[in-house]
């Protein structure tokens, strides 16, 4: 077996193949990646840790779950609103929207990994639940109309994506005028070793992909966004979780 190629000789598309593959063996071994890397947990009991009341859903929703905050505690839902959920997973945040904004709501769950979806949609019929709908796609160019979601959130994917500048700039793009965005991310307070950034298994576990809050911050605000702020910081060393608000600018 060859040497893993390092991060940075990896193209934008070899690395999110990695990240494809990574979370198809999630999915398929009830094993959270960023779980595995960024703390020493199960999955199930990570989301509790996390705040989650998730005694009322099946195993088949949590045991994939490798979030690294509770985006949907902070996001303040209401009745009839439509949110967007960036890596939807197994649908565990999705689902638990889905009981915040009621049947006059509405929300989409996007994901690139083909066994994380059938995963959720088996879920979404588990429930019984017809307010949410999943789709594939990339969060670099969301399959979502323009100024057609009200929130979205999403937790401990975006450090995944190769591009966040692109991901900012598409959700600013979807949201709504007054729109939220609610996040949950691995985040940089420090430096980390040459060894850990090139390494293909930190980046796919949530390590190796985080930039330092402060260009996380300023990429928001870049994209148009404003109110940007951290809400709450969790962890200690150079990587940590931060949940973080932004505000697309009223009409």
């Amino acid at each position: 077996m060859g040497k893993p190629k390092q991060v940075s000789k990896l193209s934008d598309e070899e690395i999110k193949d990695e990240v494809r593959a990574a979370y198809a063996r999630v999915a398929m071994t009830r094993r959270g990646s960023c779980c595995d890397k960024a703390s020493s947990c199960s999955s199930d009991s990570l989301a509790s840790r996390l705040g989650y009341d998730v005694d009322h859903l099946p195993a088949s929703v949590t045991e994939s779950f490798a979030g690294c905050g509770n985006p949907t505690a902070l996001a303040e839902l209401r009745e009839g609103e439509v949110v967007m959920d960036l890596g939807s997973g197994a649908g565990l945040d999705a689902f638990l929207a889905a009981e915040k904004v009621g049947k006059t709501g509405r929300v989409i769950g996007i994901d690139m990994t083909s066994e994380m979806l059938q995963k959720a949609r088996d879920n979404a019929v588990k429930l019984g639940v017809t307010n949410v709908e999943f789709r594939q796609g990339d969060i670099e160019a969301l399959p979502v109309e323009d100024e057609s979601v009200d929130v979205i959130i999403s937790n401990c994917v975006i450090n995944l994506a190769p591009d966040k500048s692109k991901v900012f700039r598409e959700a600013f793009r979807v949201l709504r005028p007054g729109g939220r965005l609610l996040v949950s991310d691995m985040v940089l307070r420090g430096e980390l070793p040459e060894e850990i950034r090139e390494s293909i298994r930190s980046y796919t576990g949530c390590v190796a992909g985080a930039v330092p809050e402060s260009e996380y911050l300023e990429m928001l605000r870049e994209a148009g966004f404003e109110e940007v702020e951290v809400l709450e910081r969790s962890g200690s060393g150079a990587v940590v979780s931060s949940k973080i608000k932004a505000v697309k600018p009223a009409a």
